[in-house]
């Protein structure tokens, strides 16, 4: 068990970069003593490992196991989001859906499945053949998809190779994460060249994705909401995502689509 935890200790210290000296100084602790939990020669407490998993930043899905190989109970629960004491975290999630309406927005989990959507946001995947349950990260990955919907391929890509990696590194591995990862970084050298982009200085603010939907041509940026303070597995790792137009066009065209829904 104890060698289990420092060796754990010490990939997750590797995973963000620190030395033991480093984290040491950050837990208030000796970098000796980080030695001697990396080789088996002290045990810790069990608010020892919590207090490593807070200066370490570890999402609430890998401390159960951090906690397991240190010989100790897993503490944080994965609640079904459907249950009955999840009621009040359904209701904001559709609260804050509901109200971002005419612009779209969804409540992803982990692995970029779609779990709830509002009005706005069911028409424009809809274009796309998706649904709630979908996966965007298998519909970004799907040439089909991606050739009838997204305009802009190259510059989304990118965008989300970015922020999956981000997201990836911050879990510790995700056999998902890592799947799609690997094919955008393929999609990019096989069909857009590979290589960066290199920001010019008269980048704009952000970068749009740019949806296709028949004949019109809708521009959005995207902001990401999560839930705070959390210590349940699932409600960590649930976000909602709202898009915002990102241009008067688009902005015009969906005040005149939430007109015709309303009528």
């Amino acid at each position: 068990m104890q060698n289990s935890f420092g060796n754990t200790l010490k990939e997750w210290r590797g995973r963000r970069r620190m030395s033991q000296m480093d984290l040491g100084l950050s837990a208030n602790i000796s970098a000796r003593h980080i030695s001697f939990l990396e080789t088996g020669r002290s045990r810790p407490s069990q608010s020892m490992v919590m207090m490593l998993c807070d200066t370490l930043d570890m999402p609430v899905s890998a401390r159960n196991a951090f906690l397991t190989s240190a010989g100790f109970a897993p503490v944080y629960k994965k609640r079904d989001l459907s249950g009955e004491d999840m009621a009040h975290i359904r209701a904001a999630v559709s609260w804050t859906l509901q109200r971002h309406d005419p612009y779209p927005a969804f409540a992803l989990d982990r692995h970029w499945n779609v779990v709830k959507t509002n009005q706005s946001a069911a028409l424009m995947l809809g274009g796309a053949g998706l649904a709630e349950g979908d996966s965007l990260l298998e519909a970004l990955l799907d040439d089909e998809v991606m050739g009838r919907v997204i305009e802009n391929h190259a510059e989304v890509l990118r965008a989300m190779q970015i922020r999956l990696r981000t997201e990836n590194e911050h879990l510790g591995g995700d056999e998902i994460l890592d799947h799609a990862i690997e094919g955008i970084s393929r999609k990019l050298k096989d069909q857009f060249g590979g290589g960066p982009q290199h920001n010019d200085g008269e980048g704009r603010a952000v970068i749009p994705a740019v949806y296709k939907m028949g004949d019109q041509r809708m521009s959005f940026f995207s902001t990401i909401a999560q839930f705070g303070s959390t210590e349940d597995i699932a409600l960590s790792e649930l976000k909602i995502e709202m898009l915002f137009p990102s241009d008067e066009g688009t902005r015009l065209m969906l005040d005149a689509m939430a007109e015709q829904i309303m009528v």
